[in-house]
């Protein structure tokens, strides 16, 4: 079997793991492995990709991944890494959000072959437990002074300003019991999560030695973060999701295509299925000519084209092609419509060309410019582009033989855009 330690060492996800030796000889055979997906939202999002492609490198390795969804543990909220207790999801939503993530597991894991994947939903098994019988079966085998050294009840019993909830402490026991169920039911030796779970994870190696007496394995990998230690899949409009109802593919194409110098190398380590070799080559790119940006456009393409498929992956090129330079007086008024579909617009009446509308009112309706001072600023300074052409009055009024099919096509700049859609 590929050395699956290996591939993970190379791209620098292992953070932390149990005795390397005996994890080394466990994975030198097929393992079942597991990662646990937390159904706060009805769409996963950019954070979760790490331990998406974990599972998926794992069953490409020859292994057997199981993705958990958290059902019951979603209906307590995990307080690793918060600093406030979570909002309680009502069973309603709890529903809809967890059918929404089974759908998108889809995409990254195979559910089919020799080592399928197996989706599972701890609400399954907790729902039959009574309060009595959890404290009777599993409670007893958590001792008290473990759960507090764990740095995710620590650091929130330390805060003078909020608390933990009995709640949110005995959300351990549930993660923990996870990996007893798994490795009884379906020979699960395996938790991976980020960094931050790895408390969780210890916990549940310690309950499995508790009550299966058998060893258990853990490993964690660094969390998805930016150069300068912020969360990654973070915008001005909110988090990236994976959803294309939540954040449609160009917009996600887009914000991997912007991916920092600083920051491309590591996101291709950790999120991107190419090689060792391929790497080598797109890091020597980077250094030679980073103007070309290839190290950005390979890893927007691969994470577009798994998440949201080829045809939406050359839709979102299309579009990034046409808004940031390219001709598009010869598309006709439906390839627009195709190309712009996932684009963000502002909806704008007819009548207001009519009306007469200069540049710096669709400079500031696009949301390029916070006020009509700014809007002259930027077309002074040459920043103002109408259909990718510059304009250089700042009187311009624009009219009907300005639109591009229904569109105007404003920029400011080399990355900022705003499309306004006339109807």
């Amino acid at each position: 079997m590929k050395s699956i330690l290996d591939e993970l060492q190379w791209r620098g996800l292992i953070h932390q793991s149990t005795d390397p030796k005996e994890l080394g000889e466990q994975l030198s055979k097929p393992t079942v492995v597991y990662a646990g997906f937390d159904p706060t939202a009805d769409s996963l999002h950019v954070g979760s990709l790490l331990p998406l492609m974990m599972l998926r490198r794992f069953q490409q390795a020859g292994h057997r991944p199981v993705a958990l969804v958290g059902g019951a543990t979603g209906m307590i909220g995990d307080p690793s890494g918060k600093t406030d207790e979570r909002q309680l999801l009502s069973k309603e939503s709890l529903a809809t959000n967890v059918a929404g993530i089974r759908e998108q597991l889809g995409h990254f894991l195979d559910f089919t072959g020799p080592n399928a994947a197996i989706l599972v939903n701890n609400l399954d098994w907790m729902q039959g437990f009574s309060f009595l019988d959890f404290l009777r079966d599993v409670g007893k085998n958590v001792p008290i002074n473990v759960m507090l050294t764990k740095d995710s009840v620590k650091s929130r019993l330390e805060r003078t300003d909020s608390g933990l909830s009995y709640t949110e402490f005995s959300y351990m026991l549930l993660q923990a019991y996870d990996f007893v169920f798994l490795a009884k039911h379906h020979d699960c030796l395996l938790q991976i999560g980020g960094s931050d779970q790895w408390g969780n994870i210890t916990a549940g190696i310690d309950l499995g030695r508790r009550m299966l007496g058998r060893p258990l394995f853990g490993l964690t990998c660094p969390l998805l973060t930016t150069s300068d230690g912020k969360k990654m899949g973070k915008t001005e409009r909110g988090a990236v999701w994976l959803a294309a109802q939540r954040t449609s593919p160009f917009e996600f194409y887009q914000y991997f295509i912007n991916v920092a110098d600083a920051d491309v190398l590591m996101t291709l380590r950790f999120l991107s299925d190419l090689t060792q070799d391929e790497y080598r080559e797109l890091e020597s790119q980077l250094r030679e000519k980073p103007q070309e940006r290839a190290a950005q456009t390979r890893l927007a393409e691969s994470l577009t084209r798994l998440v949201h498929g080829q045809a939406k992956l050359d839709s979102a090129q299309h579009a990034t092609r046409l808004l940031f330079g390219a001709d598009i007086t010869q598309l006709t008024q439906d390839q627009l419509n195709t190309i712009f579909e996932d684009v963000p617009s502002q909806e704008v009446p007819r009548d207001r060309l009519a009306q007469g509308l200069g540049i710096l009112d669709a400079l500031c309706t696009a949301g390029l410019a916070n006020s009509k001072s700014e809007a002259r600023r930027t077309v002074t300074e040459g920043a103002a582009y109408l259909n990718n052409q510059k304009v250089t009055a700042f009187d311009r009024v624009l009219n009907e033989s300005d639109l591009a099919g229904k569109y105007l096509i404003l920029r400011a700049g080399k990355k900022r855009y705003g499309l306004l859609r006339f109807v």
